[in-house]
């Protein structure tokens, strides 16, 4: 009797091929060899053991689905796999997400991120958070706003585009660099 097949030990390609062709044998060894990498990516970006159960098996879907266009010049199979779960765990994790706040409380959360907060607040405000909104405030305004809707109002970039009615690259384009900038200064300000 044996507990592995022939196809547990064939490359990792091999077994995409087999995949490709619904070999019940090479799905098995599939899964067998990428169920724990998959399952620790997806919970290291769920943080919830029954969320990554779940995208491990969508990742594992979607790959058999995907198996035939696999191309092993572009990456190994590991990292089409690995980057496959990272998308999955991200939209699981997007999806169960509360609801993006009403429009006119982003643009009072705007407004009051944009303009100095009165002494007796700021008294209030933790330090940390104090820094991290003066080196907003030093951002262009476009990208100041972008940057809270998406970290403060928990937008996806898809959203703050709508949002600011602008492409969808701009505002990718305009959270990310806001971001490193105050990743920046902050950094600055610890050394």
């Amino acid at each position: 009797m044996h507990l592995f097949s022939r196809a547990d030990r064939a490359a990792d390609a091999a077994l995409v091929d087999g995949l490709a062709l619904d070999d019940e044998q090479a799905a098995v060894a599939f899964v067998r060899r990428f169920q724990a990498p998959v399952y620790g990516l997806a919970l290291s970006v769920t943080r919830d053991p029954a969320l990554a159960e779940d995208v491990s098996q969508e990742v594992f879907v979607r790959a058999w689905r995907a198996a035939a266009s696999y191309d092993i010049r572009r990456a190994s199979v590991l990292t089409w796999l690995l980057t496959i779960t990272r998308n999955a765990a991200i939209d699981a994790v997007r999806m169960r997400r509360s609801t993006p706040t009403a429009d006119d409380a982003l643009e009072q959360m705007l407004a009051a991120t944009m303009h100095p907060a009165e002494p007796e607040e700021m008294a209030l405000q933790h330090l940390e958070s104090d820094r991290a909104m003066a080196r907003l405030r030093e951002l262009p305004p476009e990208q100041a706003r972008a940057v809270a809707l998406a970290v403060i109002g928990g937008c996806t970039a898809l959203e703050v585009s709508r949002h600011e009615g602008i492409p969808l690259g701009t505002a990718k384009t305009r959270i990310r660099t806001g971001l490193r900038r105050v990743r920046a200064e902050l950094g600055a300000d610890h050394d």
